[in-house]
């Protein structure tokens, strides 16, 4: 009997056609739908073609690299992408995430791992549900307009594109309203993970500082994400939110 592909398509891109075999043989088990690609320049073609719901994107390829096929797609897309990488350096593994990335891992890795990853963050993008705490779906806080239902972020008229795992960031600093969120609580309830080395923090510092590139006026003295030193991140109270455009 075949298994249910109901799960969602992912796309994995991978020079290393062993490797293609093992993940597409573990996630169509899981009960994945799965397109594969070589290069670079073939992932953008099979992109385009089968609309994935996420892809698996190694950064040393042929013809194209992980990089630069990221950032192709983040001028398009949201789709949510989780990078491999067989760099050592923790700079070259966190380019990926400053360049719009939702996650990564480093080879070698354990198949089990990506799995769970991919499992989170697609529960992530599935999750529309507006908060629980509070019947206010729309937050303003300056010139930004934050519509909690919609998922998406306008600059007065201009609307301001965020990924999946952008939005839910913010709307779970927003959602607690003043509180600061440790970093540790964020990577955990995003990504799905507890932070194993410091390294890891770096995941959610990235984000941050992407969000911040996109909202703030001056991401050098923001307004929208806080940082509270010593502990992690807070958005504006809800008054303090208010207060800020004169309501």
């Amino acid at each position: 009997m075949q298994p249910d592909k109901s799960n969602g398509k992912i796309l994995i891109v991978d020079d290393e056609p062993a490797l293609r075999l093992i993940l597409t043989t573990r996630l169509s088990l899981a009960g994945y739908q799965v397109v594969t690609a070589a290069d670079g320049e073939e992932a953008l073609e099979v992109f385009a073609k089968e609309n994935p719901d996420l892809i698996v994107l190694d950064v040393m390829m042929p013809k194209m690299d992980g990089y630069g096929v990221c950032q192709a797609l983040r001028q398009e897309s949201n789709v949510p992408i989780i990078m491999l990488t067989a760099l050592g350096d923790v700079g070259d593994r966190i380019t990926g995430l400053q360049l719009g990335a939702d996650d990564y891992l480093a080879k070698p890795f354990s198949p089990k791992e990506l799995e769970a990853r991919i499992a989170c963050v697609l529960r992530r993008v599935k999750d529309r549900r507006s908060s629980s705490d509070s019947d206010r779906t729309v937050v303003q806080v300056g010139t930004l307009r934050i519509d909690t239902r919609k998922r998406q972020v306008f600059r007065e008229d201009r609307r301001i594109r965020l990924t999946h795992t952008e939005f839910s960031l913010l709307e779970l600093l927003f959602n607690r309203n003043g509180e600061a969120v440790p970093r540790a609580e964020i990577l955990q309830t995003l990504w799905g993970y507890a932070p194993r080395v410091q390294a890891d923090m770096r995941v959610v510092d990235v984000h941050v500082a992407r969000l911040r590139s996109k909202l703030e006026d001056d991401p050098r003295n923001p307004e929208v994400i806080l940082t509270v030193r010593g502990t992690g991140y807070a958005a504006p109270r809800m008054g303090e939110a208010a207060d800020a455009i004169g309501a």
